[in-house]
């Protein structure tokens, strides 16, 4: 009997940088819910590597006396690898398939999670942030192609609602990374600079050896845990779905896209807005110790399973009032309180401008998703793709705006850092009322 085929034009806009489309030729089918459930599994993976890199800030700074600037350089080794390798890991996909990018993706991350044990063993924090970018290349992978291929494990009628299923898995496993980090990485031994200048040479080098090691057996397991996925993924069989050329797009359609200010205004409006959704997460940790004496990092950690929480509740929130609100001014709404929120934490240097921030991941939730619709809104194919590949890339912005934050730090305060997302939620907020200005215009 022979299937009935369909073009499908599928596209999927997620919190997490991805390729947003991709059209392919598949039979109308029922759900296939082993395939499906491995690649769902993959959100949740992503998810929990992200957010131990928050754990990492707090955990290397400690091991290797480092300064904010210097702890910052681990979300800007992970970022940069997601910048690089996301157009090679869309050609990949391109060439070799689906399946084979998402076991190719697997085997990076697995590989640099196991780089943890020999930079552990050496004590070298390069060795370390080449292992983090190990990571990001393989998730750049995962990103690129695991969400168009979701939508391809079954029926289209249903599709987005797998797609929305797999969503939810991502700040879950965001929870799981810092909940693994607090209870498997913090040690609880924390020492002044002055009981550390007390000890003796040996004493000394014992402590930092213990607390640079205390990364190697997760990281050892995570390791592992993503090579035997790699290869339960490798074994099983999936549905033929093939990639055509998802971003073909010529030098004219990139000339195009360049010059259209709307578009531009949303690729600086993506860079800054991940830049203070990275910041903001890197240096929880770091700011709820500077500002509530006597908080150990694993109490610290509390506020950033927090800040998860209501990030994941803001998801489902901001979906809701969707329905009522045009999107662009749900943006506009939500930049502005976060301006409030940030500038009341960089005024009030305490535990309430520790709550502060974690209110502040409620309205973040919306924003990259609706940044990229309107940044791809109204676009042929061909622009949607290349426009949506741009779009990804400007999650370099959590590599340079992270960094700067840590200078900002060593150079003032911690608190005087959180000025920069109060700047970033700013240009969302601009990007915003721009962009609703706009709509109105052509409405009329």
């Amino acid at each position: 009997m022979r299937h009935r085929e369909k073009r499908v034009n599928v596209q999927s806009i997620t919190d997490e940088p991805s390729i947003s489309t991709a059209e392919v030729a598949v039979p109308e089918q029922r759900v296939s819910w082993l395939p499906l459930a491995l690649i769902v599994s993959l959100f949740f993976l992503w998810g929990g590597a992200n957010n131990l890199n928050d754990v990492l800030i707090a955990q290397f700074k400690k091991a290797f006396v480092l300064s904010d600037f210097g702890a910052g350089l681990v979300q800007s080794a992970f970022y940069l690898g997601y910048f690089l390798v996301a157009m090679p890991a869309g050609m990949y996909m391109r060439r070799f398939g689906y399946k084979s990018a998402v076991i190719f993706g697997l085997l990076l991350y697995g590989v640099g999670a196991l780089l943890f044990w020999p930079a552990a063993s050496q004590a070298t924090y390069g060795l370390f942030l080449f292992a983090l970018f190990v990571i990001a290349s393989g998730l750049a992978f995962l990103e690129t192609s695991a969400n168009p291929f979701v939508t391809l494990l079954g029926s289209q009628e249903t599709a987005t609602r797998r797609l929305n299923l797999a969503q939810a898995f991502n700040p879950l496993g965001s929870i799981a990374g810092i909940l693994i980090g607090q209870h498997f990485i913090f040690t609880g031994i924390e020492h002044s600079p002055a009981q550390i200048a007390a000890m003796s040479v040996a004493e000394r080098v014992a402590y930092f050896e213990s607390e640079t090691h205390a990364v190697q057996w997760p990281y050892l397991v995570i390791g592992l845990v993503v090579l035997a996925w790699a290869w339960l993924i490798a074994l099983t069989r999936f549905p033929n779905a093939a990639a055509s050329s998802a971003m073909a797009a010529g030098k004219g359609v990139l000339r195009k896209l360049l010059r259209d200010p709307r578009f531009v205004g949303a690729l600086f409006a993506q860079f800054f807005y991940v830049g203070a959704q990275v910041g903001v997460w890197s240096y929880t940790i770091r700011y709820v110790q500077a500002n509530m004496p006597g908080t150990s990092a694993r109490e610290a950690a509390n506020f950033l399973t927090a800040e998860l929480v209501c990030f994941m509740a803001g998801r489902f929130a901001g979906a809701a009032l969707m329905k009522y609100l045009r999107p662009v001014r749900l943006l506009l709404a939500f930049a502005a309180i976060n301006m409030l929120l940030t500038l009341f934490a960089v005024l009030h240097p305490r535990a309430s401008g520790a709550y502060a921030l974690v209110a502040c991941s409620f309205f973040m939730s919306v924003m990259y998703p609706t940044v990229f619709a309107l940044g791809v809104e109204g676009r042929n194919d061909d622009e949607r793709k290349l426009g949506s590949a741009l779009l990804v890339m400007t999650i370099i912005g959590g590599a340079v705006l992270t960094a700067l934050m840590g200078a900002v730090s060593d150079h003032s305060s911690i608190a005087t850092a959180m000025s920069v997302p109060v700047g970033c939620f700013t240009v969302v907020l601009l990007f915003a009322w721009r962009r609703g200005r706009y709509s109105v215009g052509a409405a009329g």
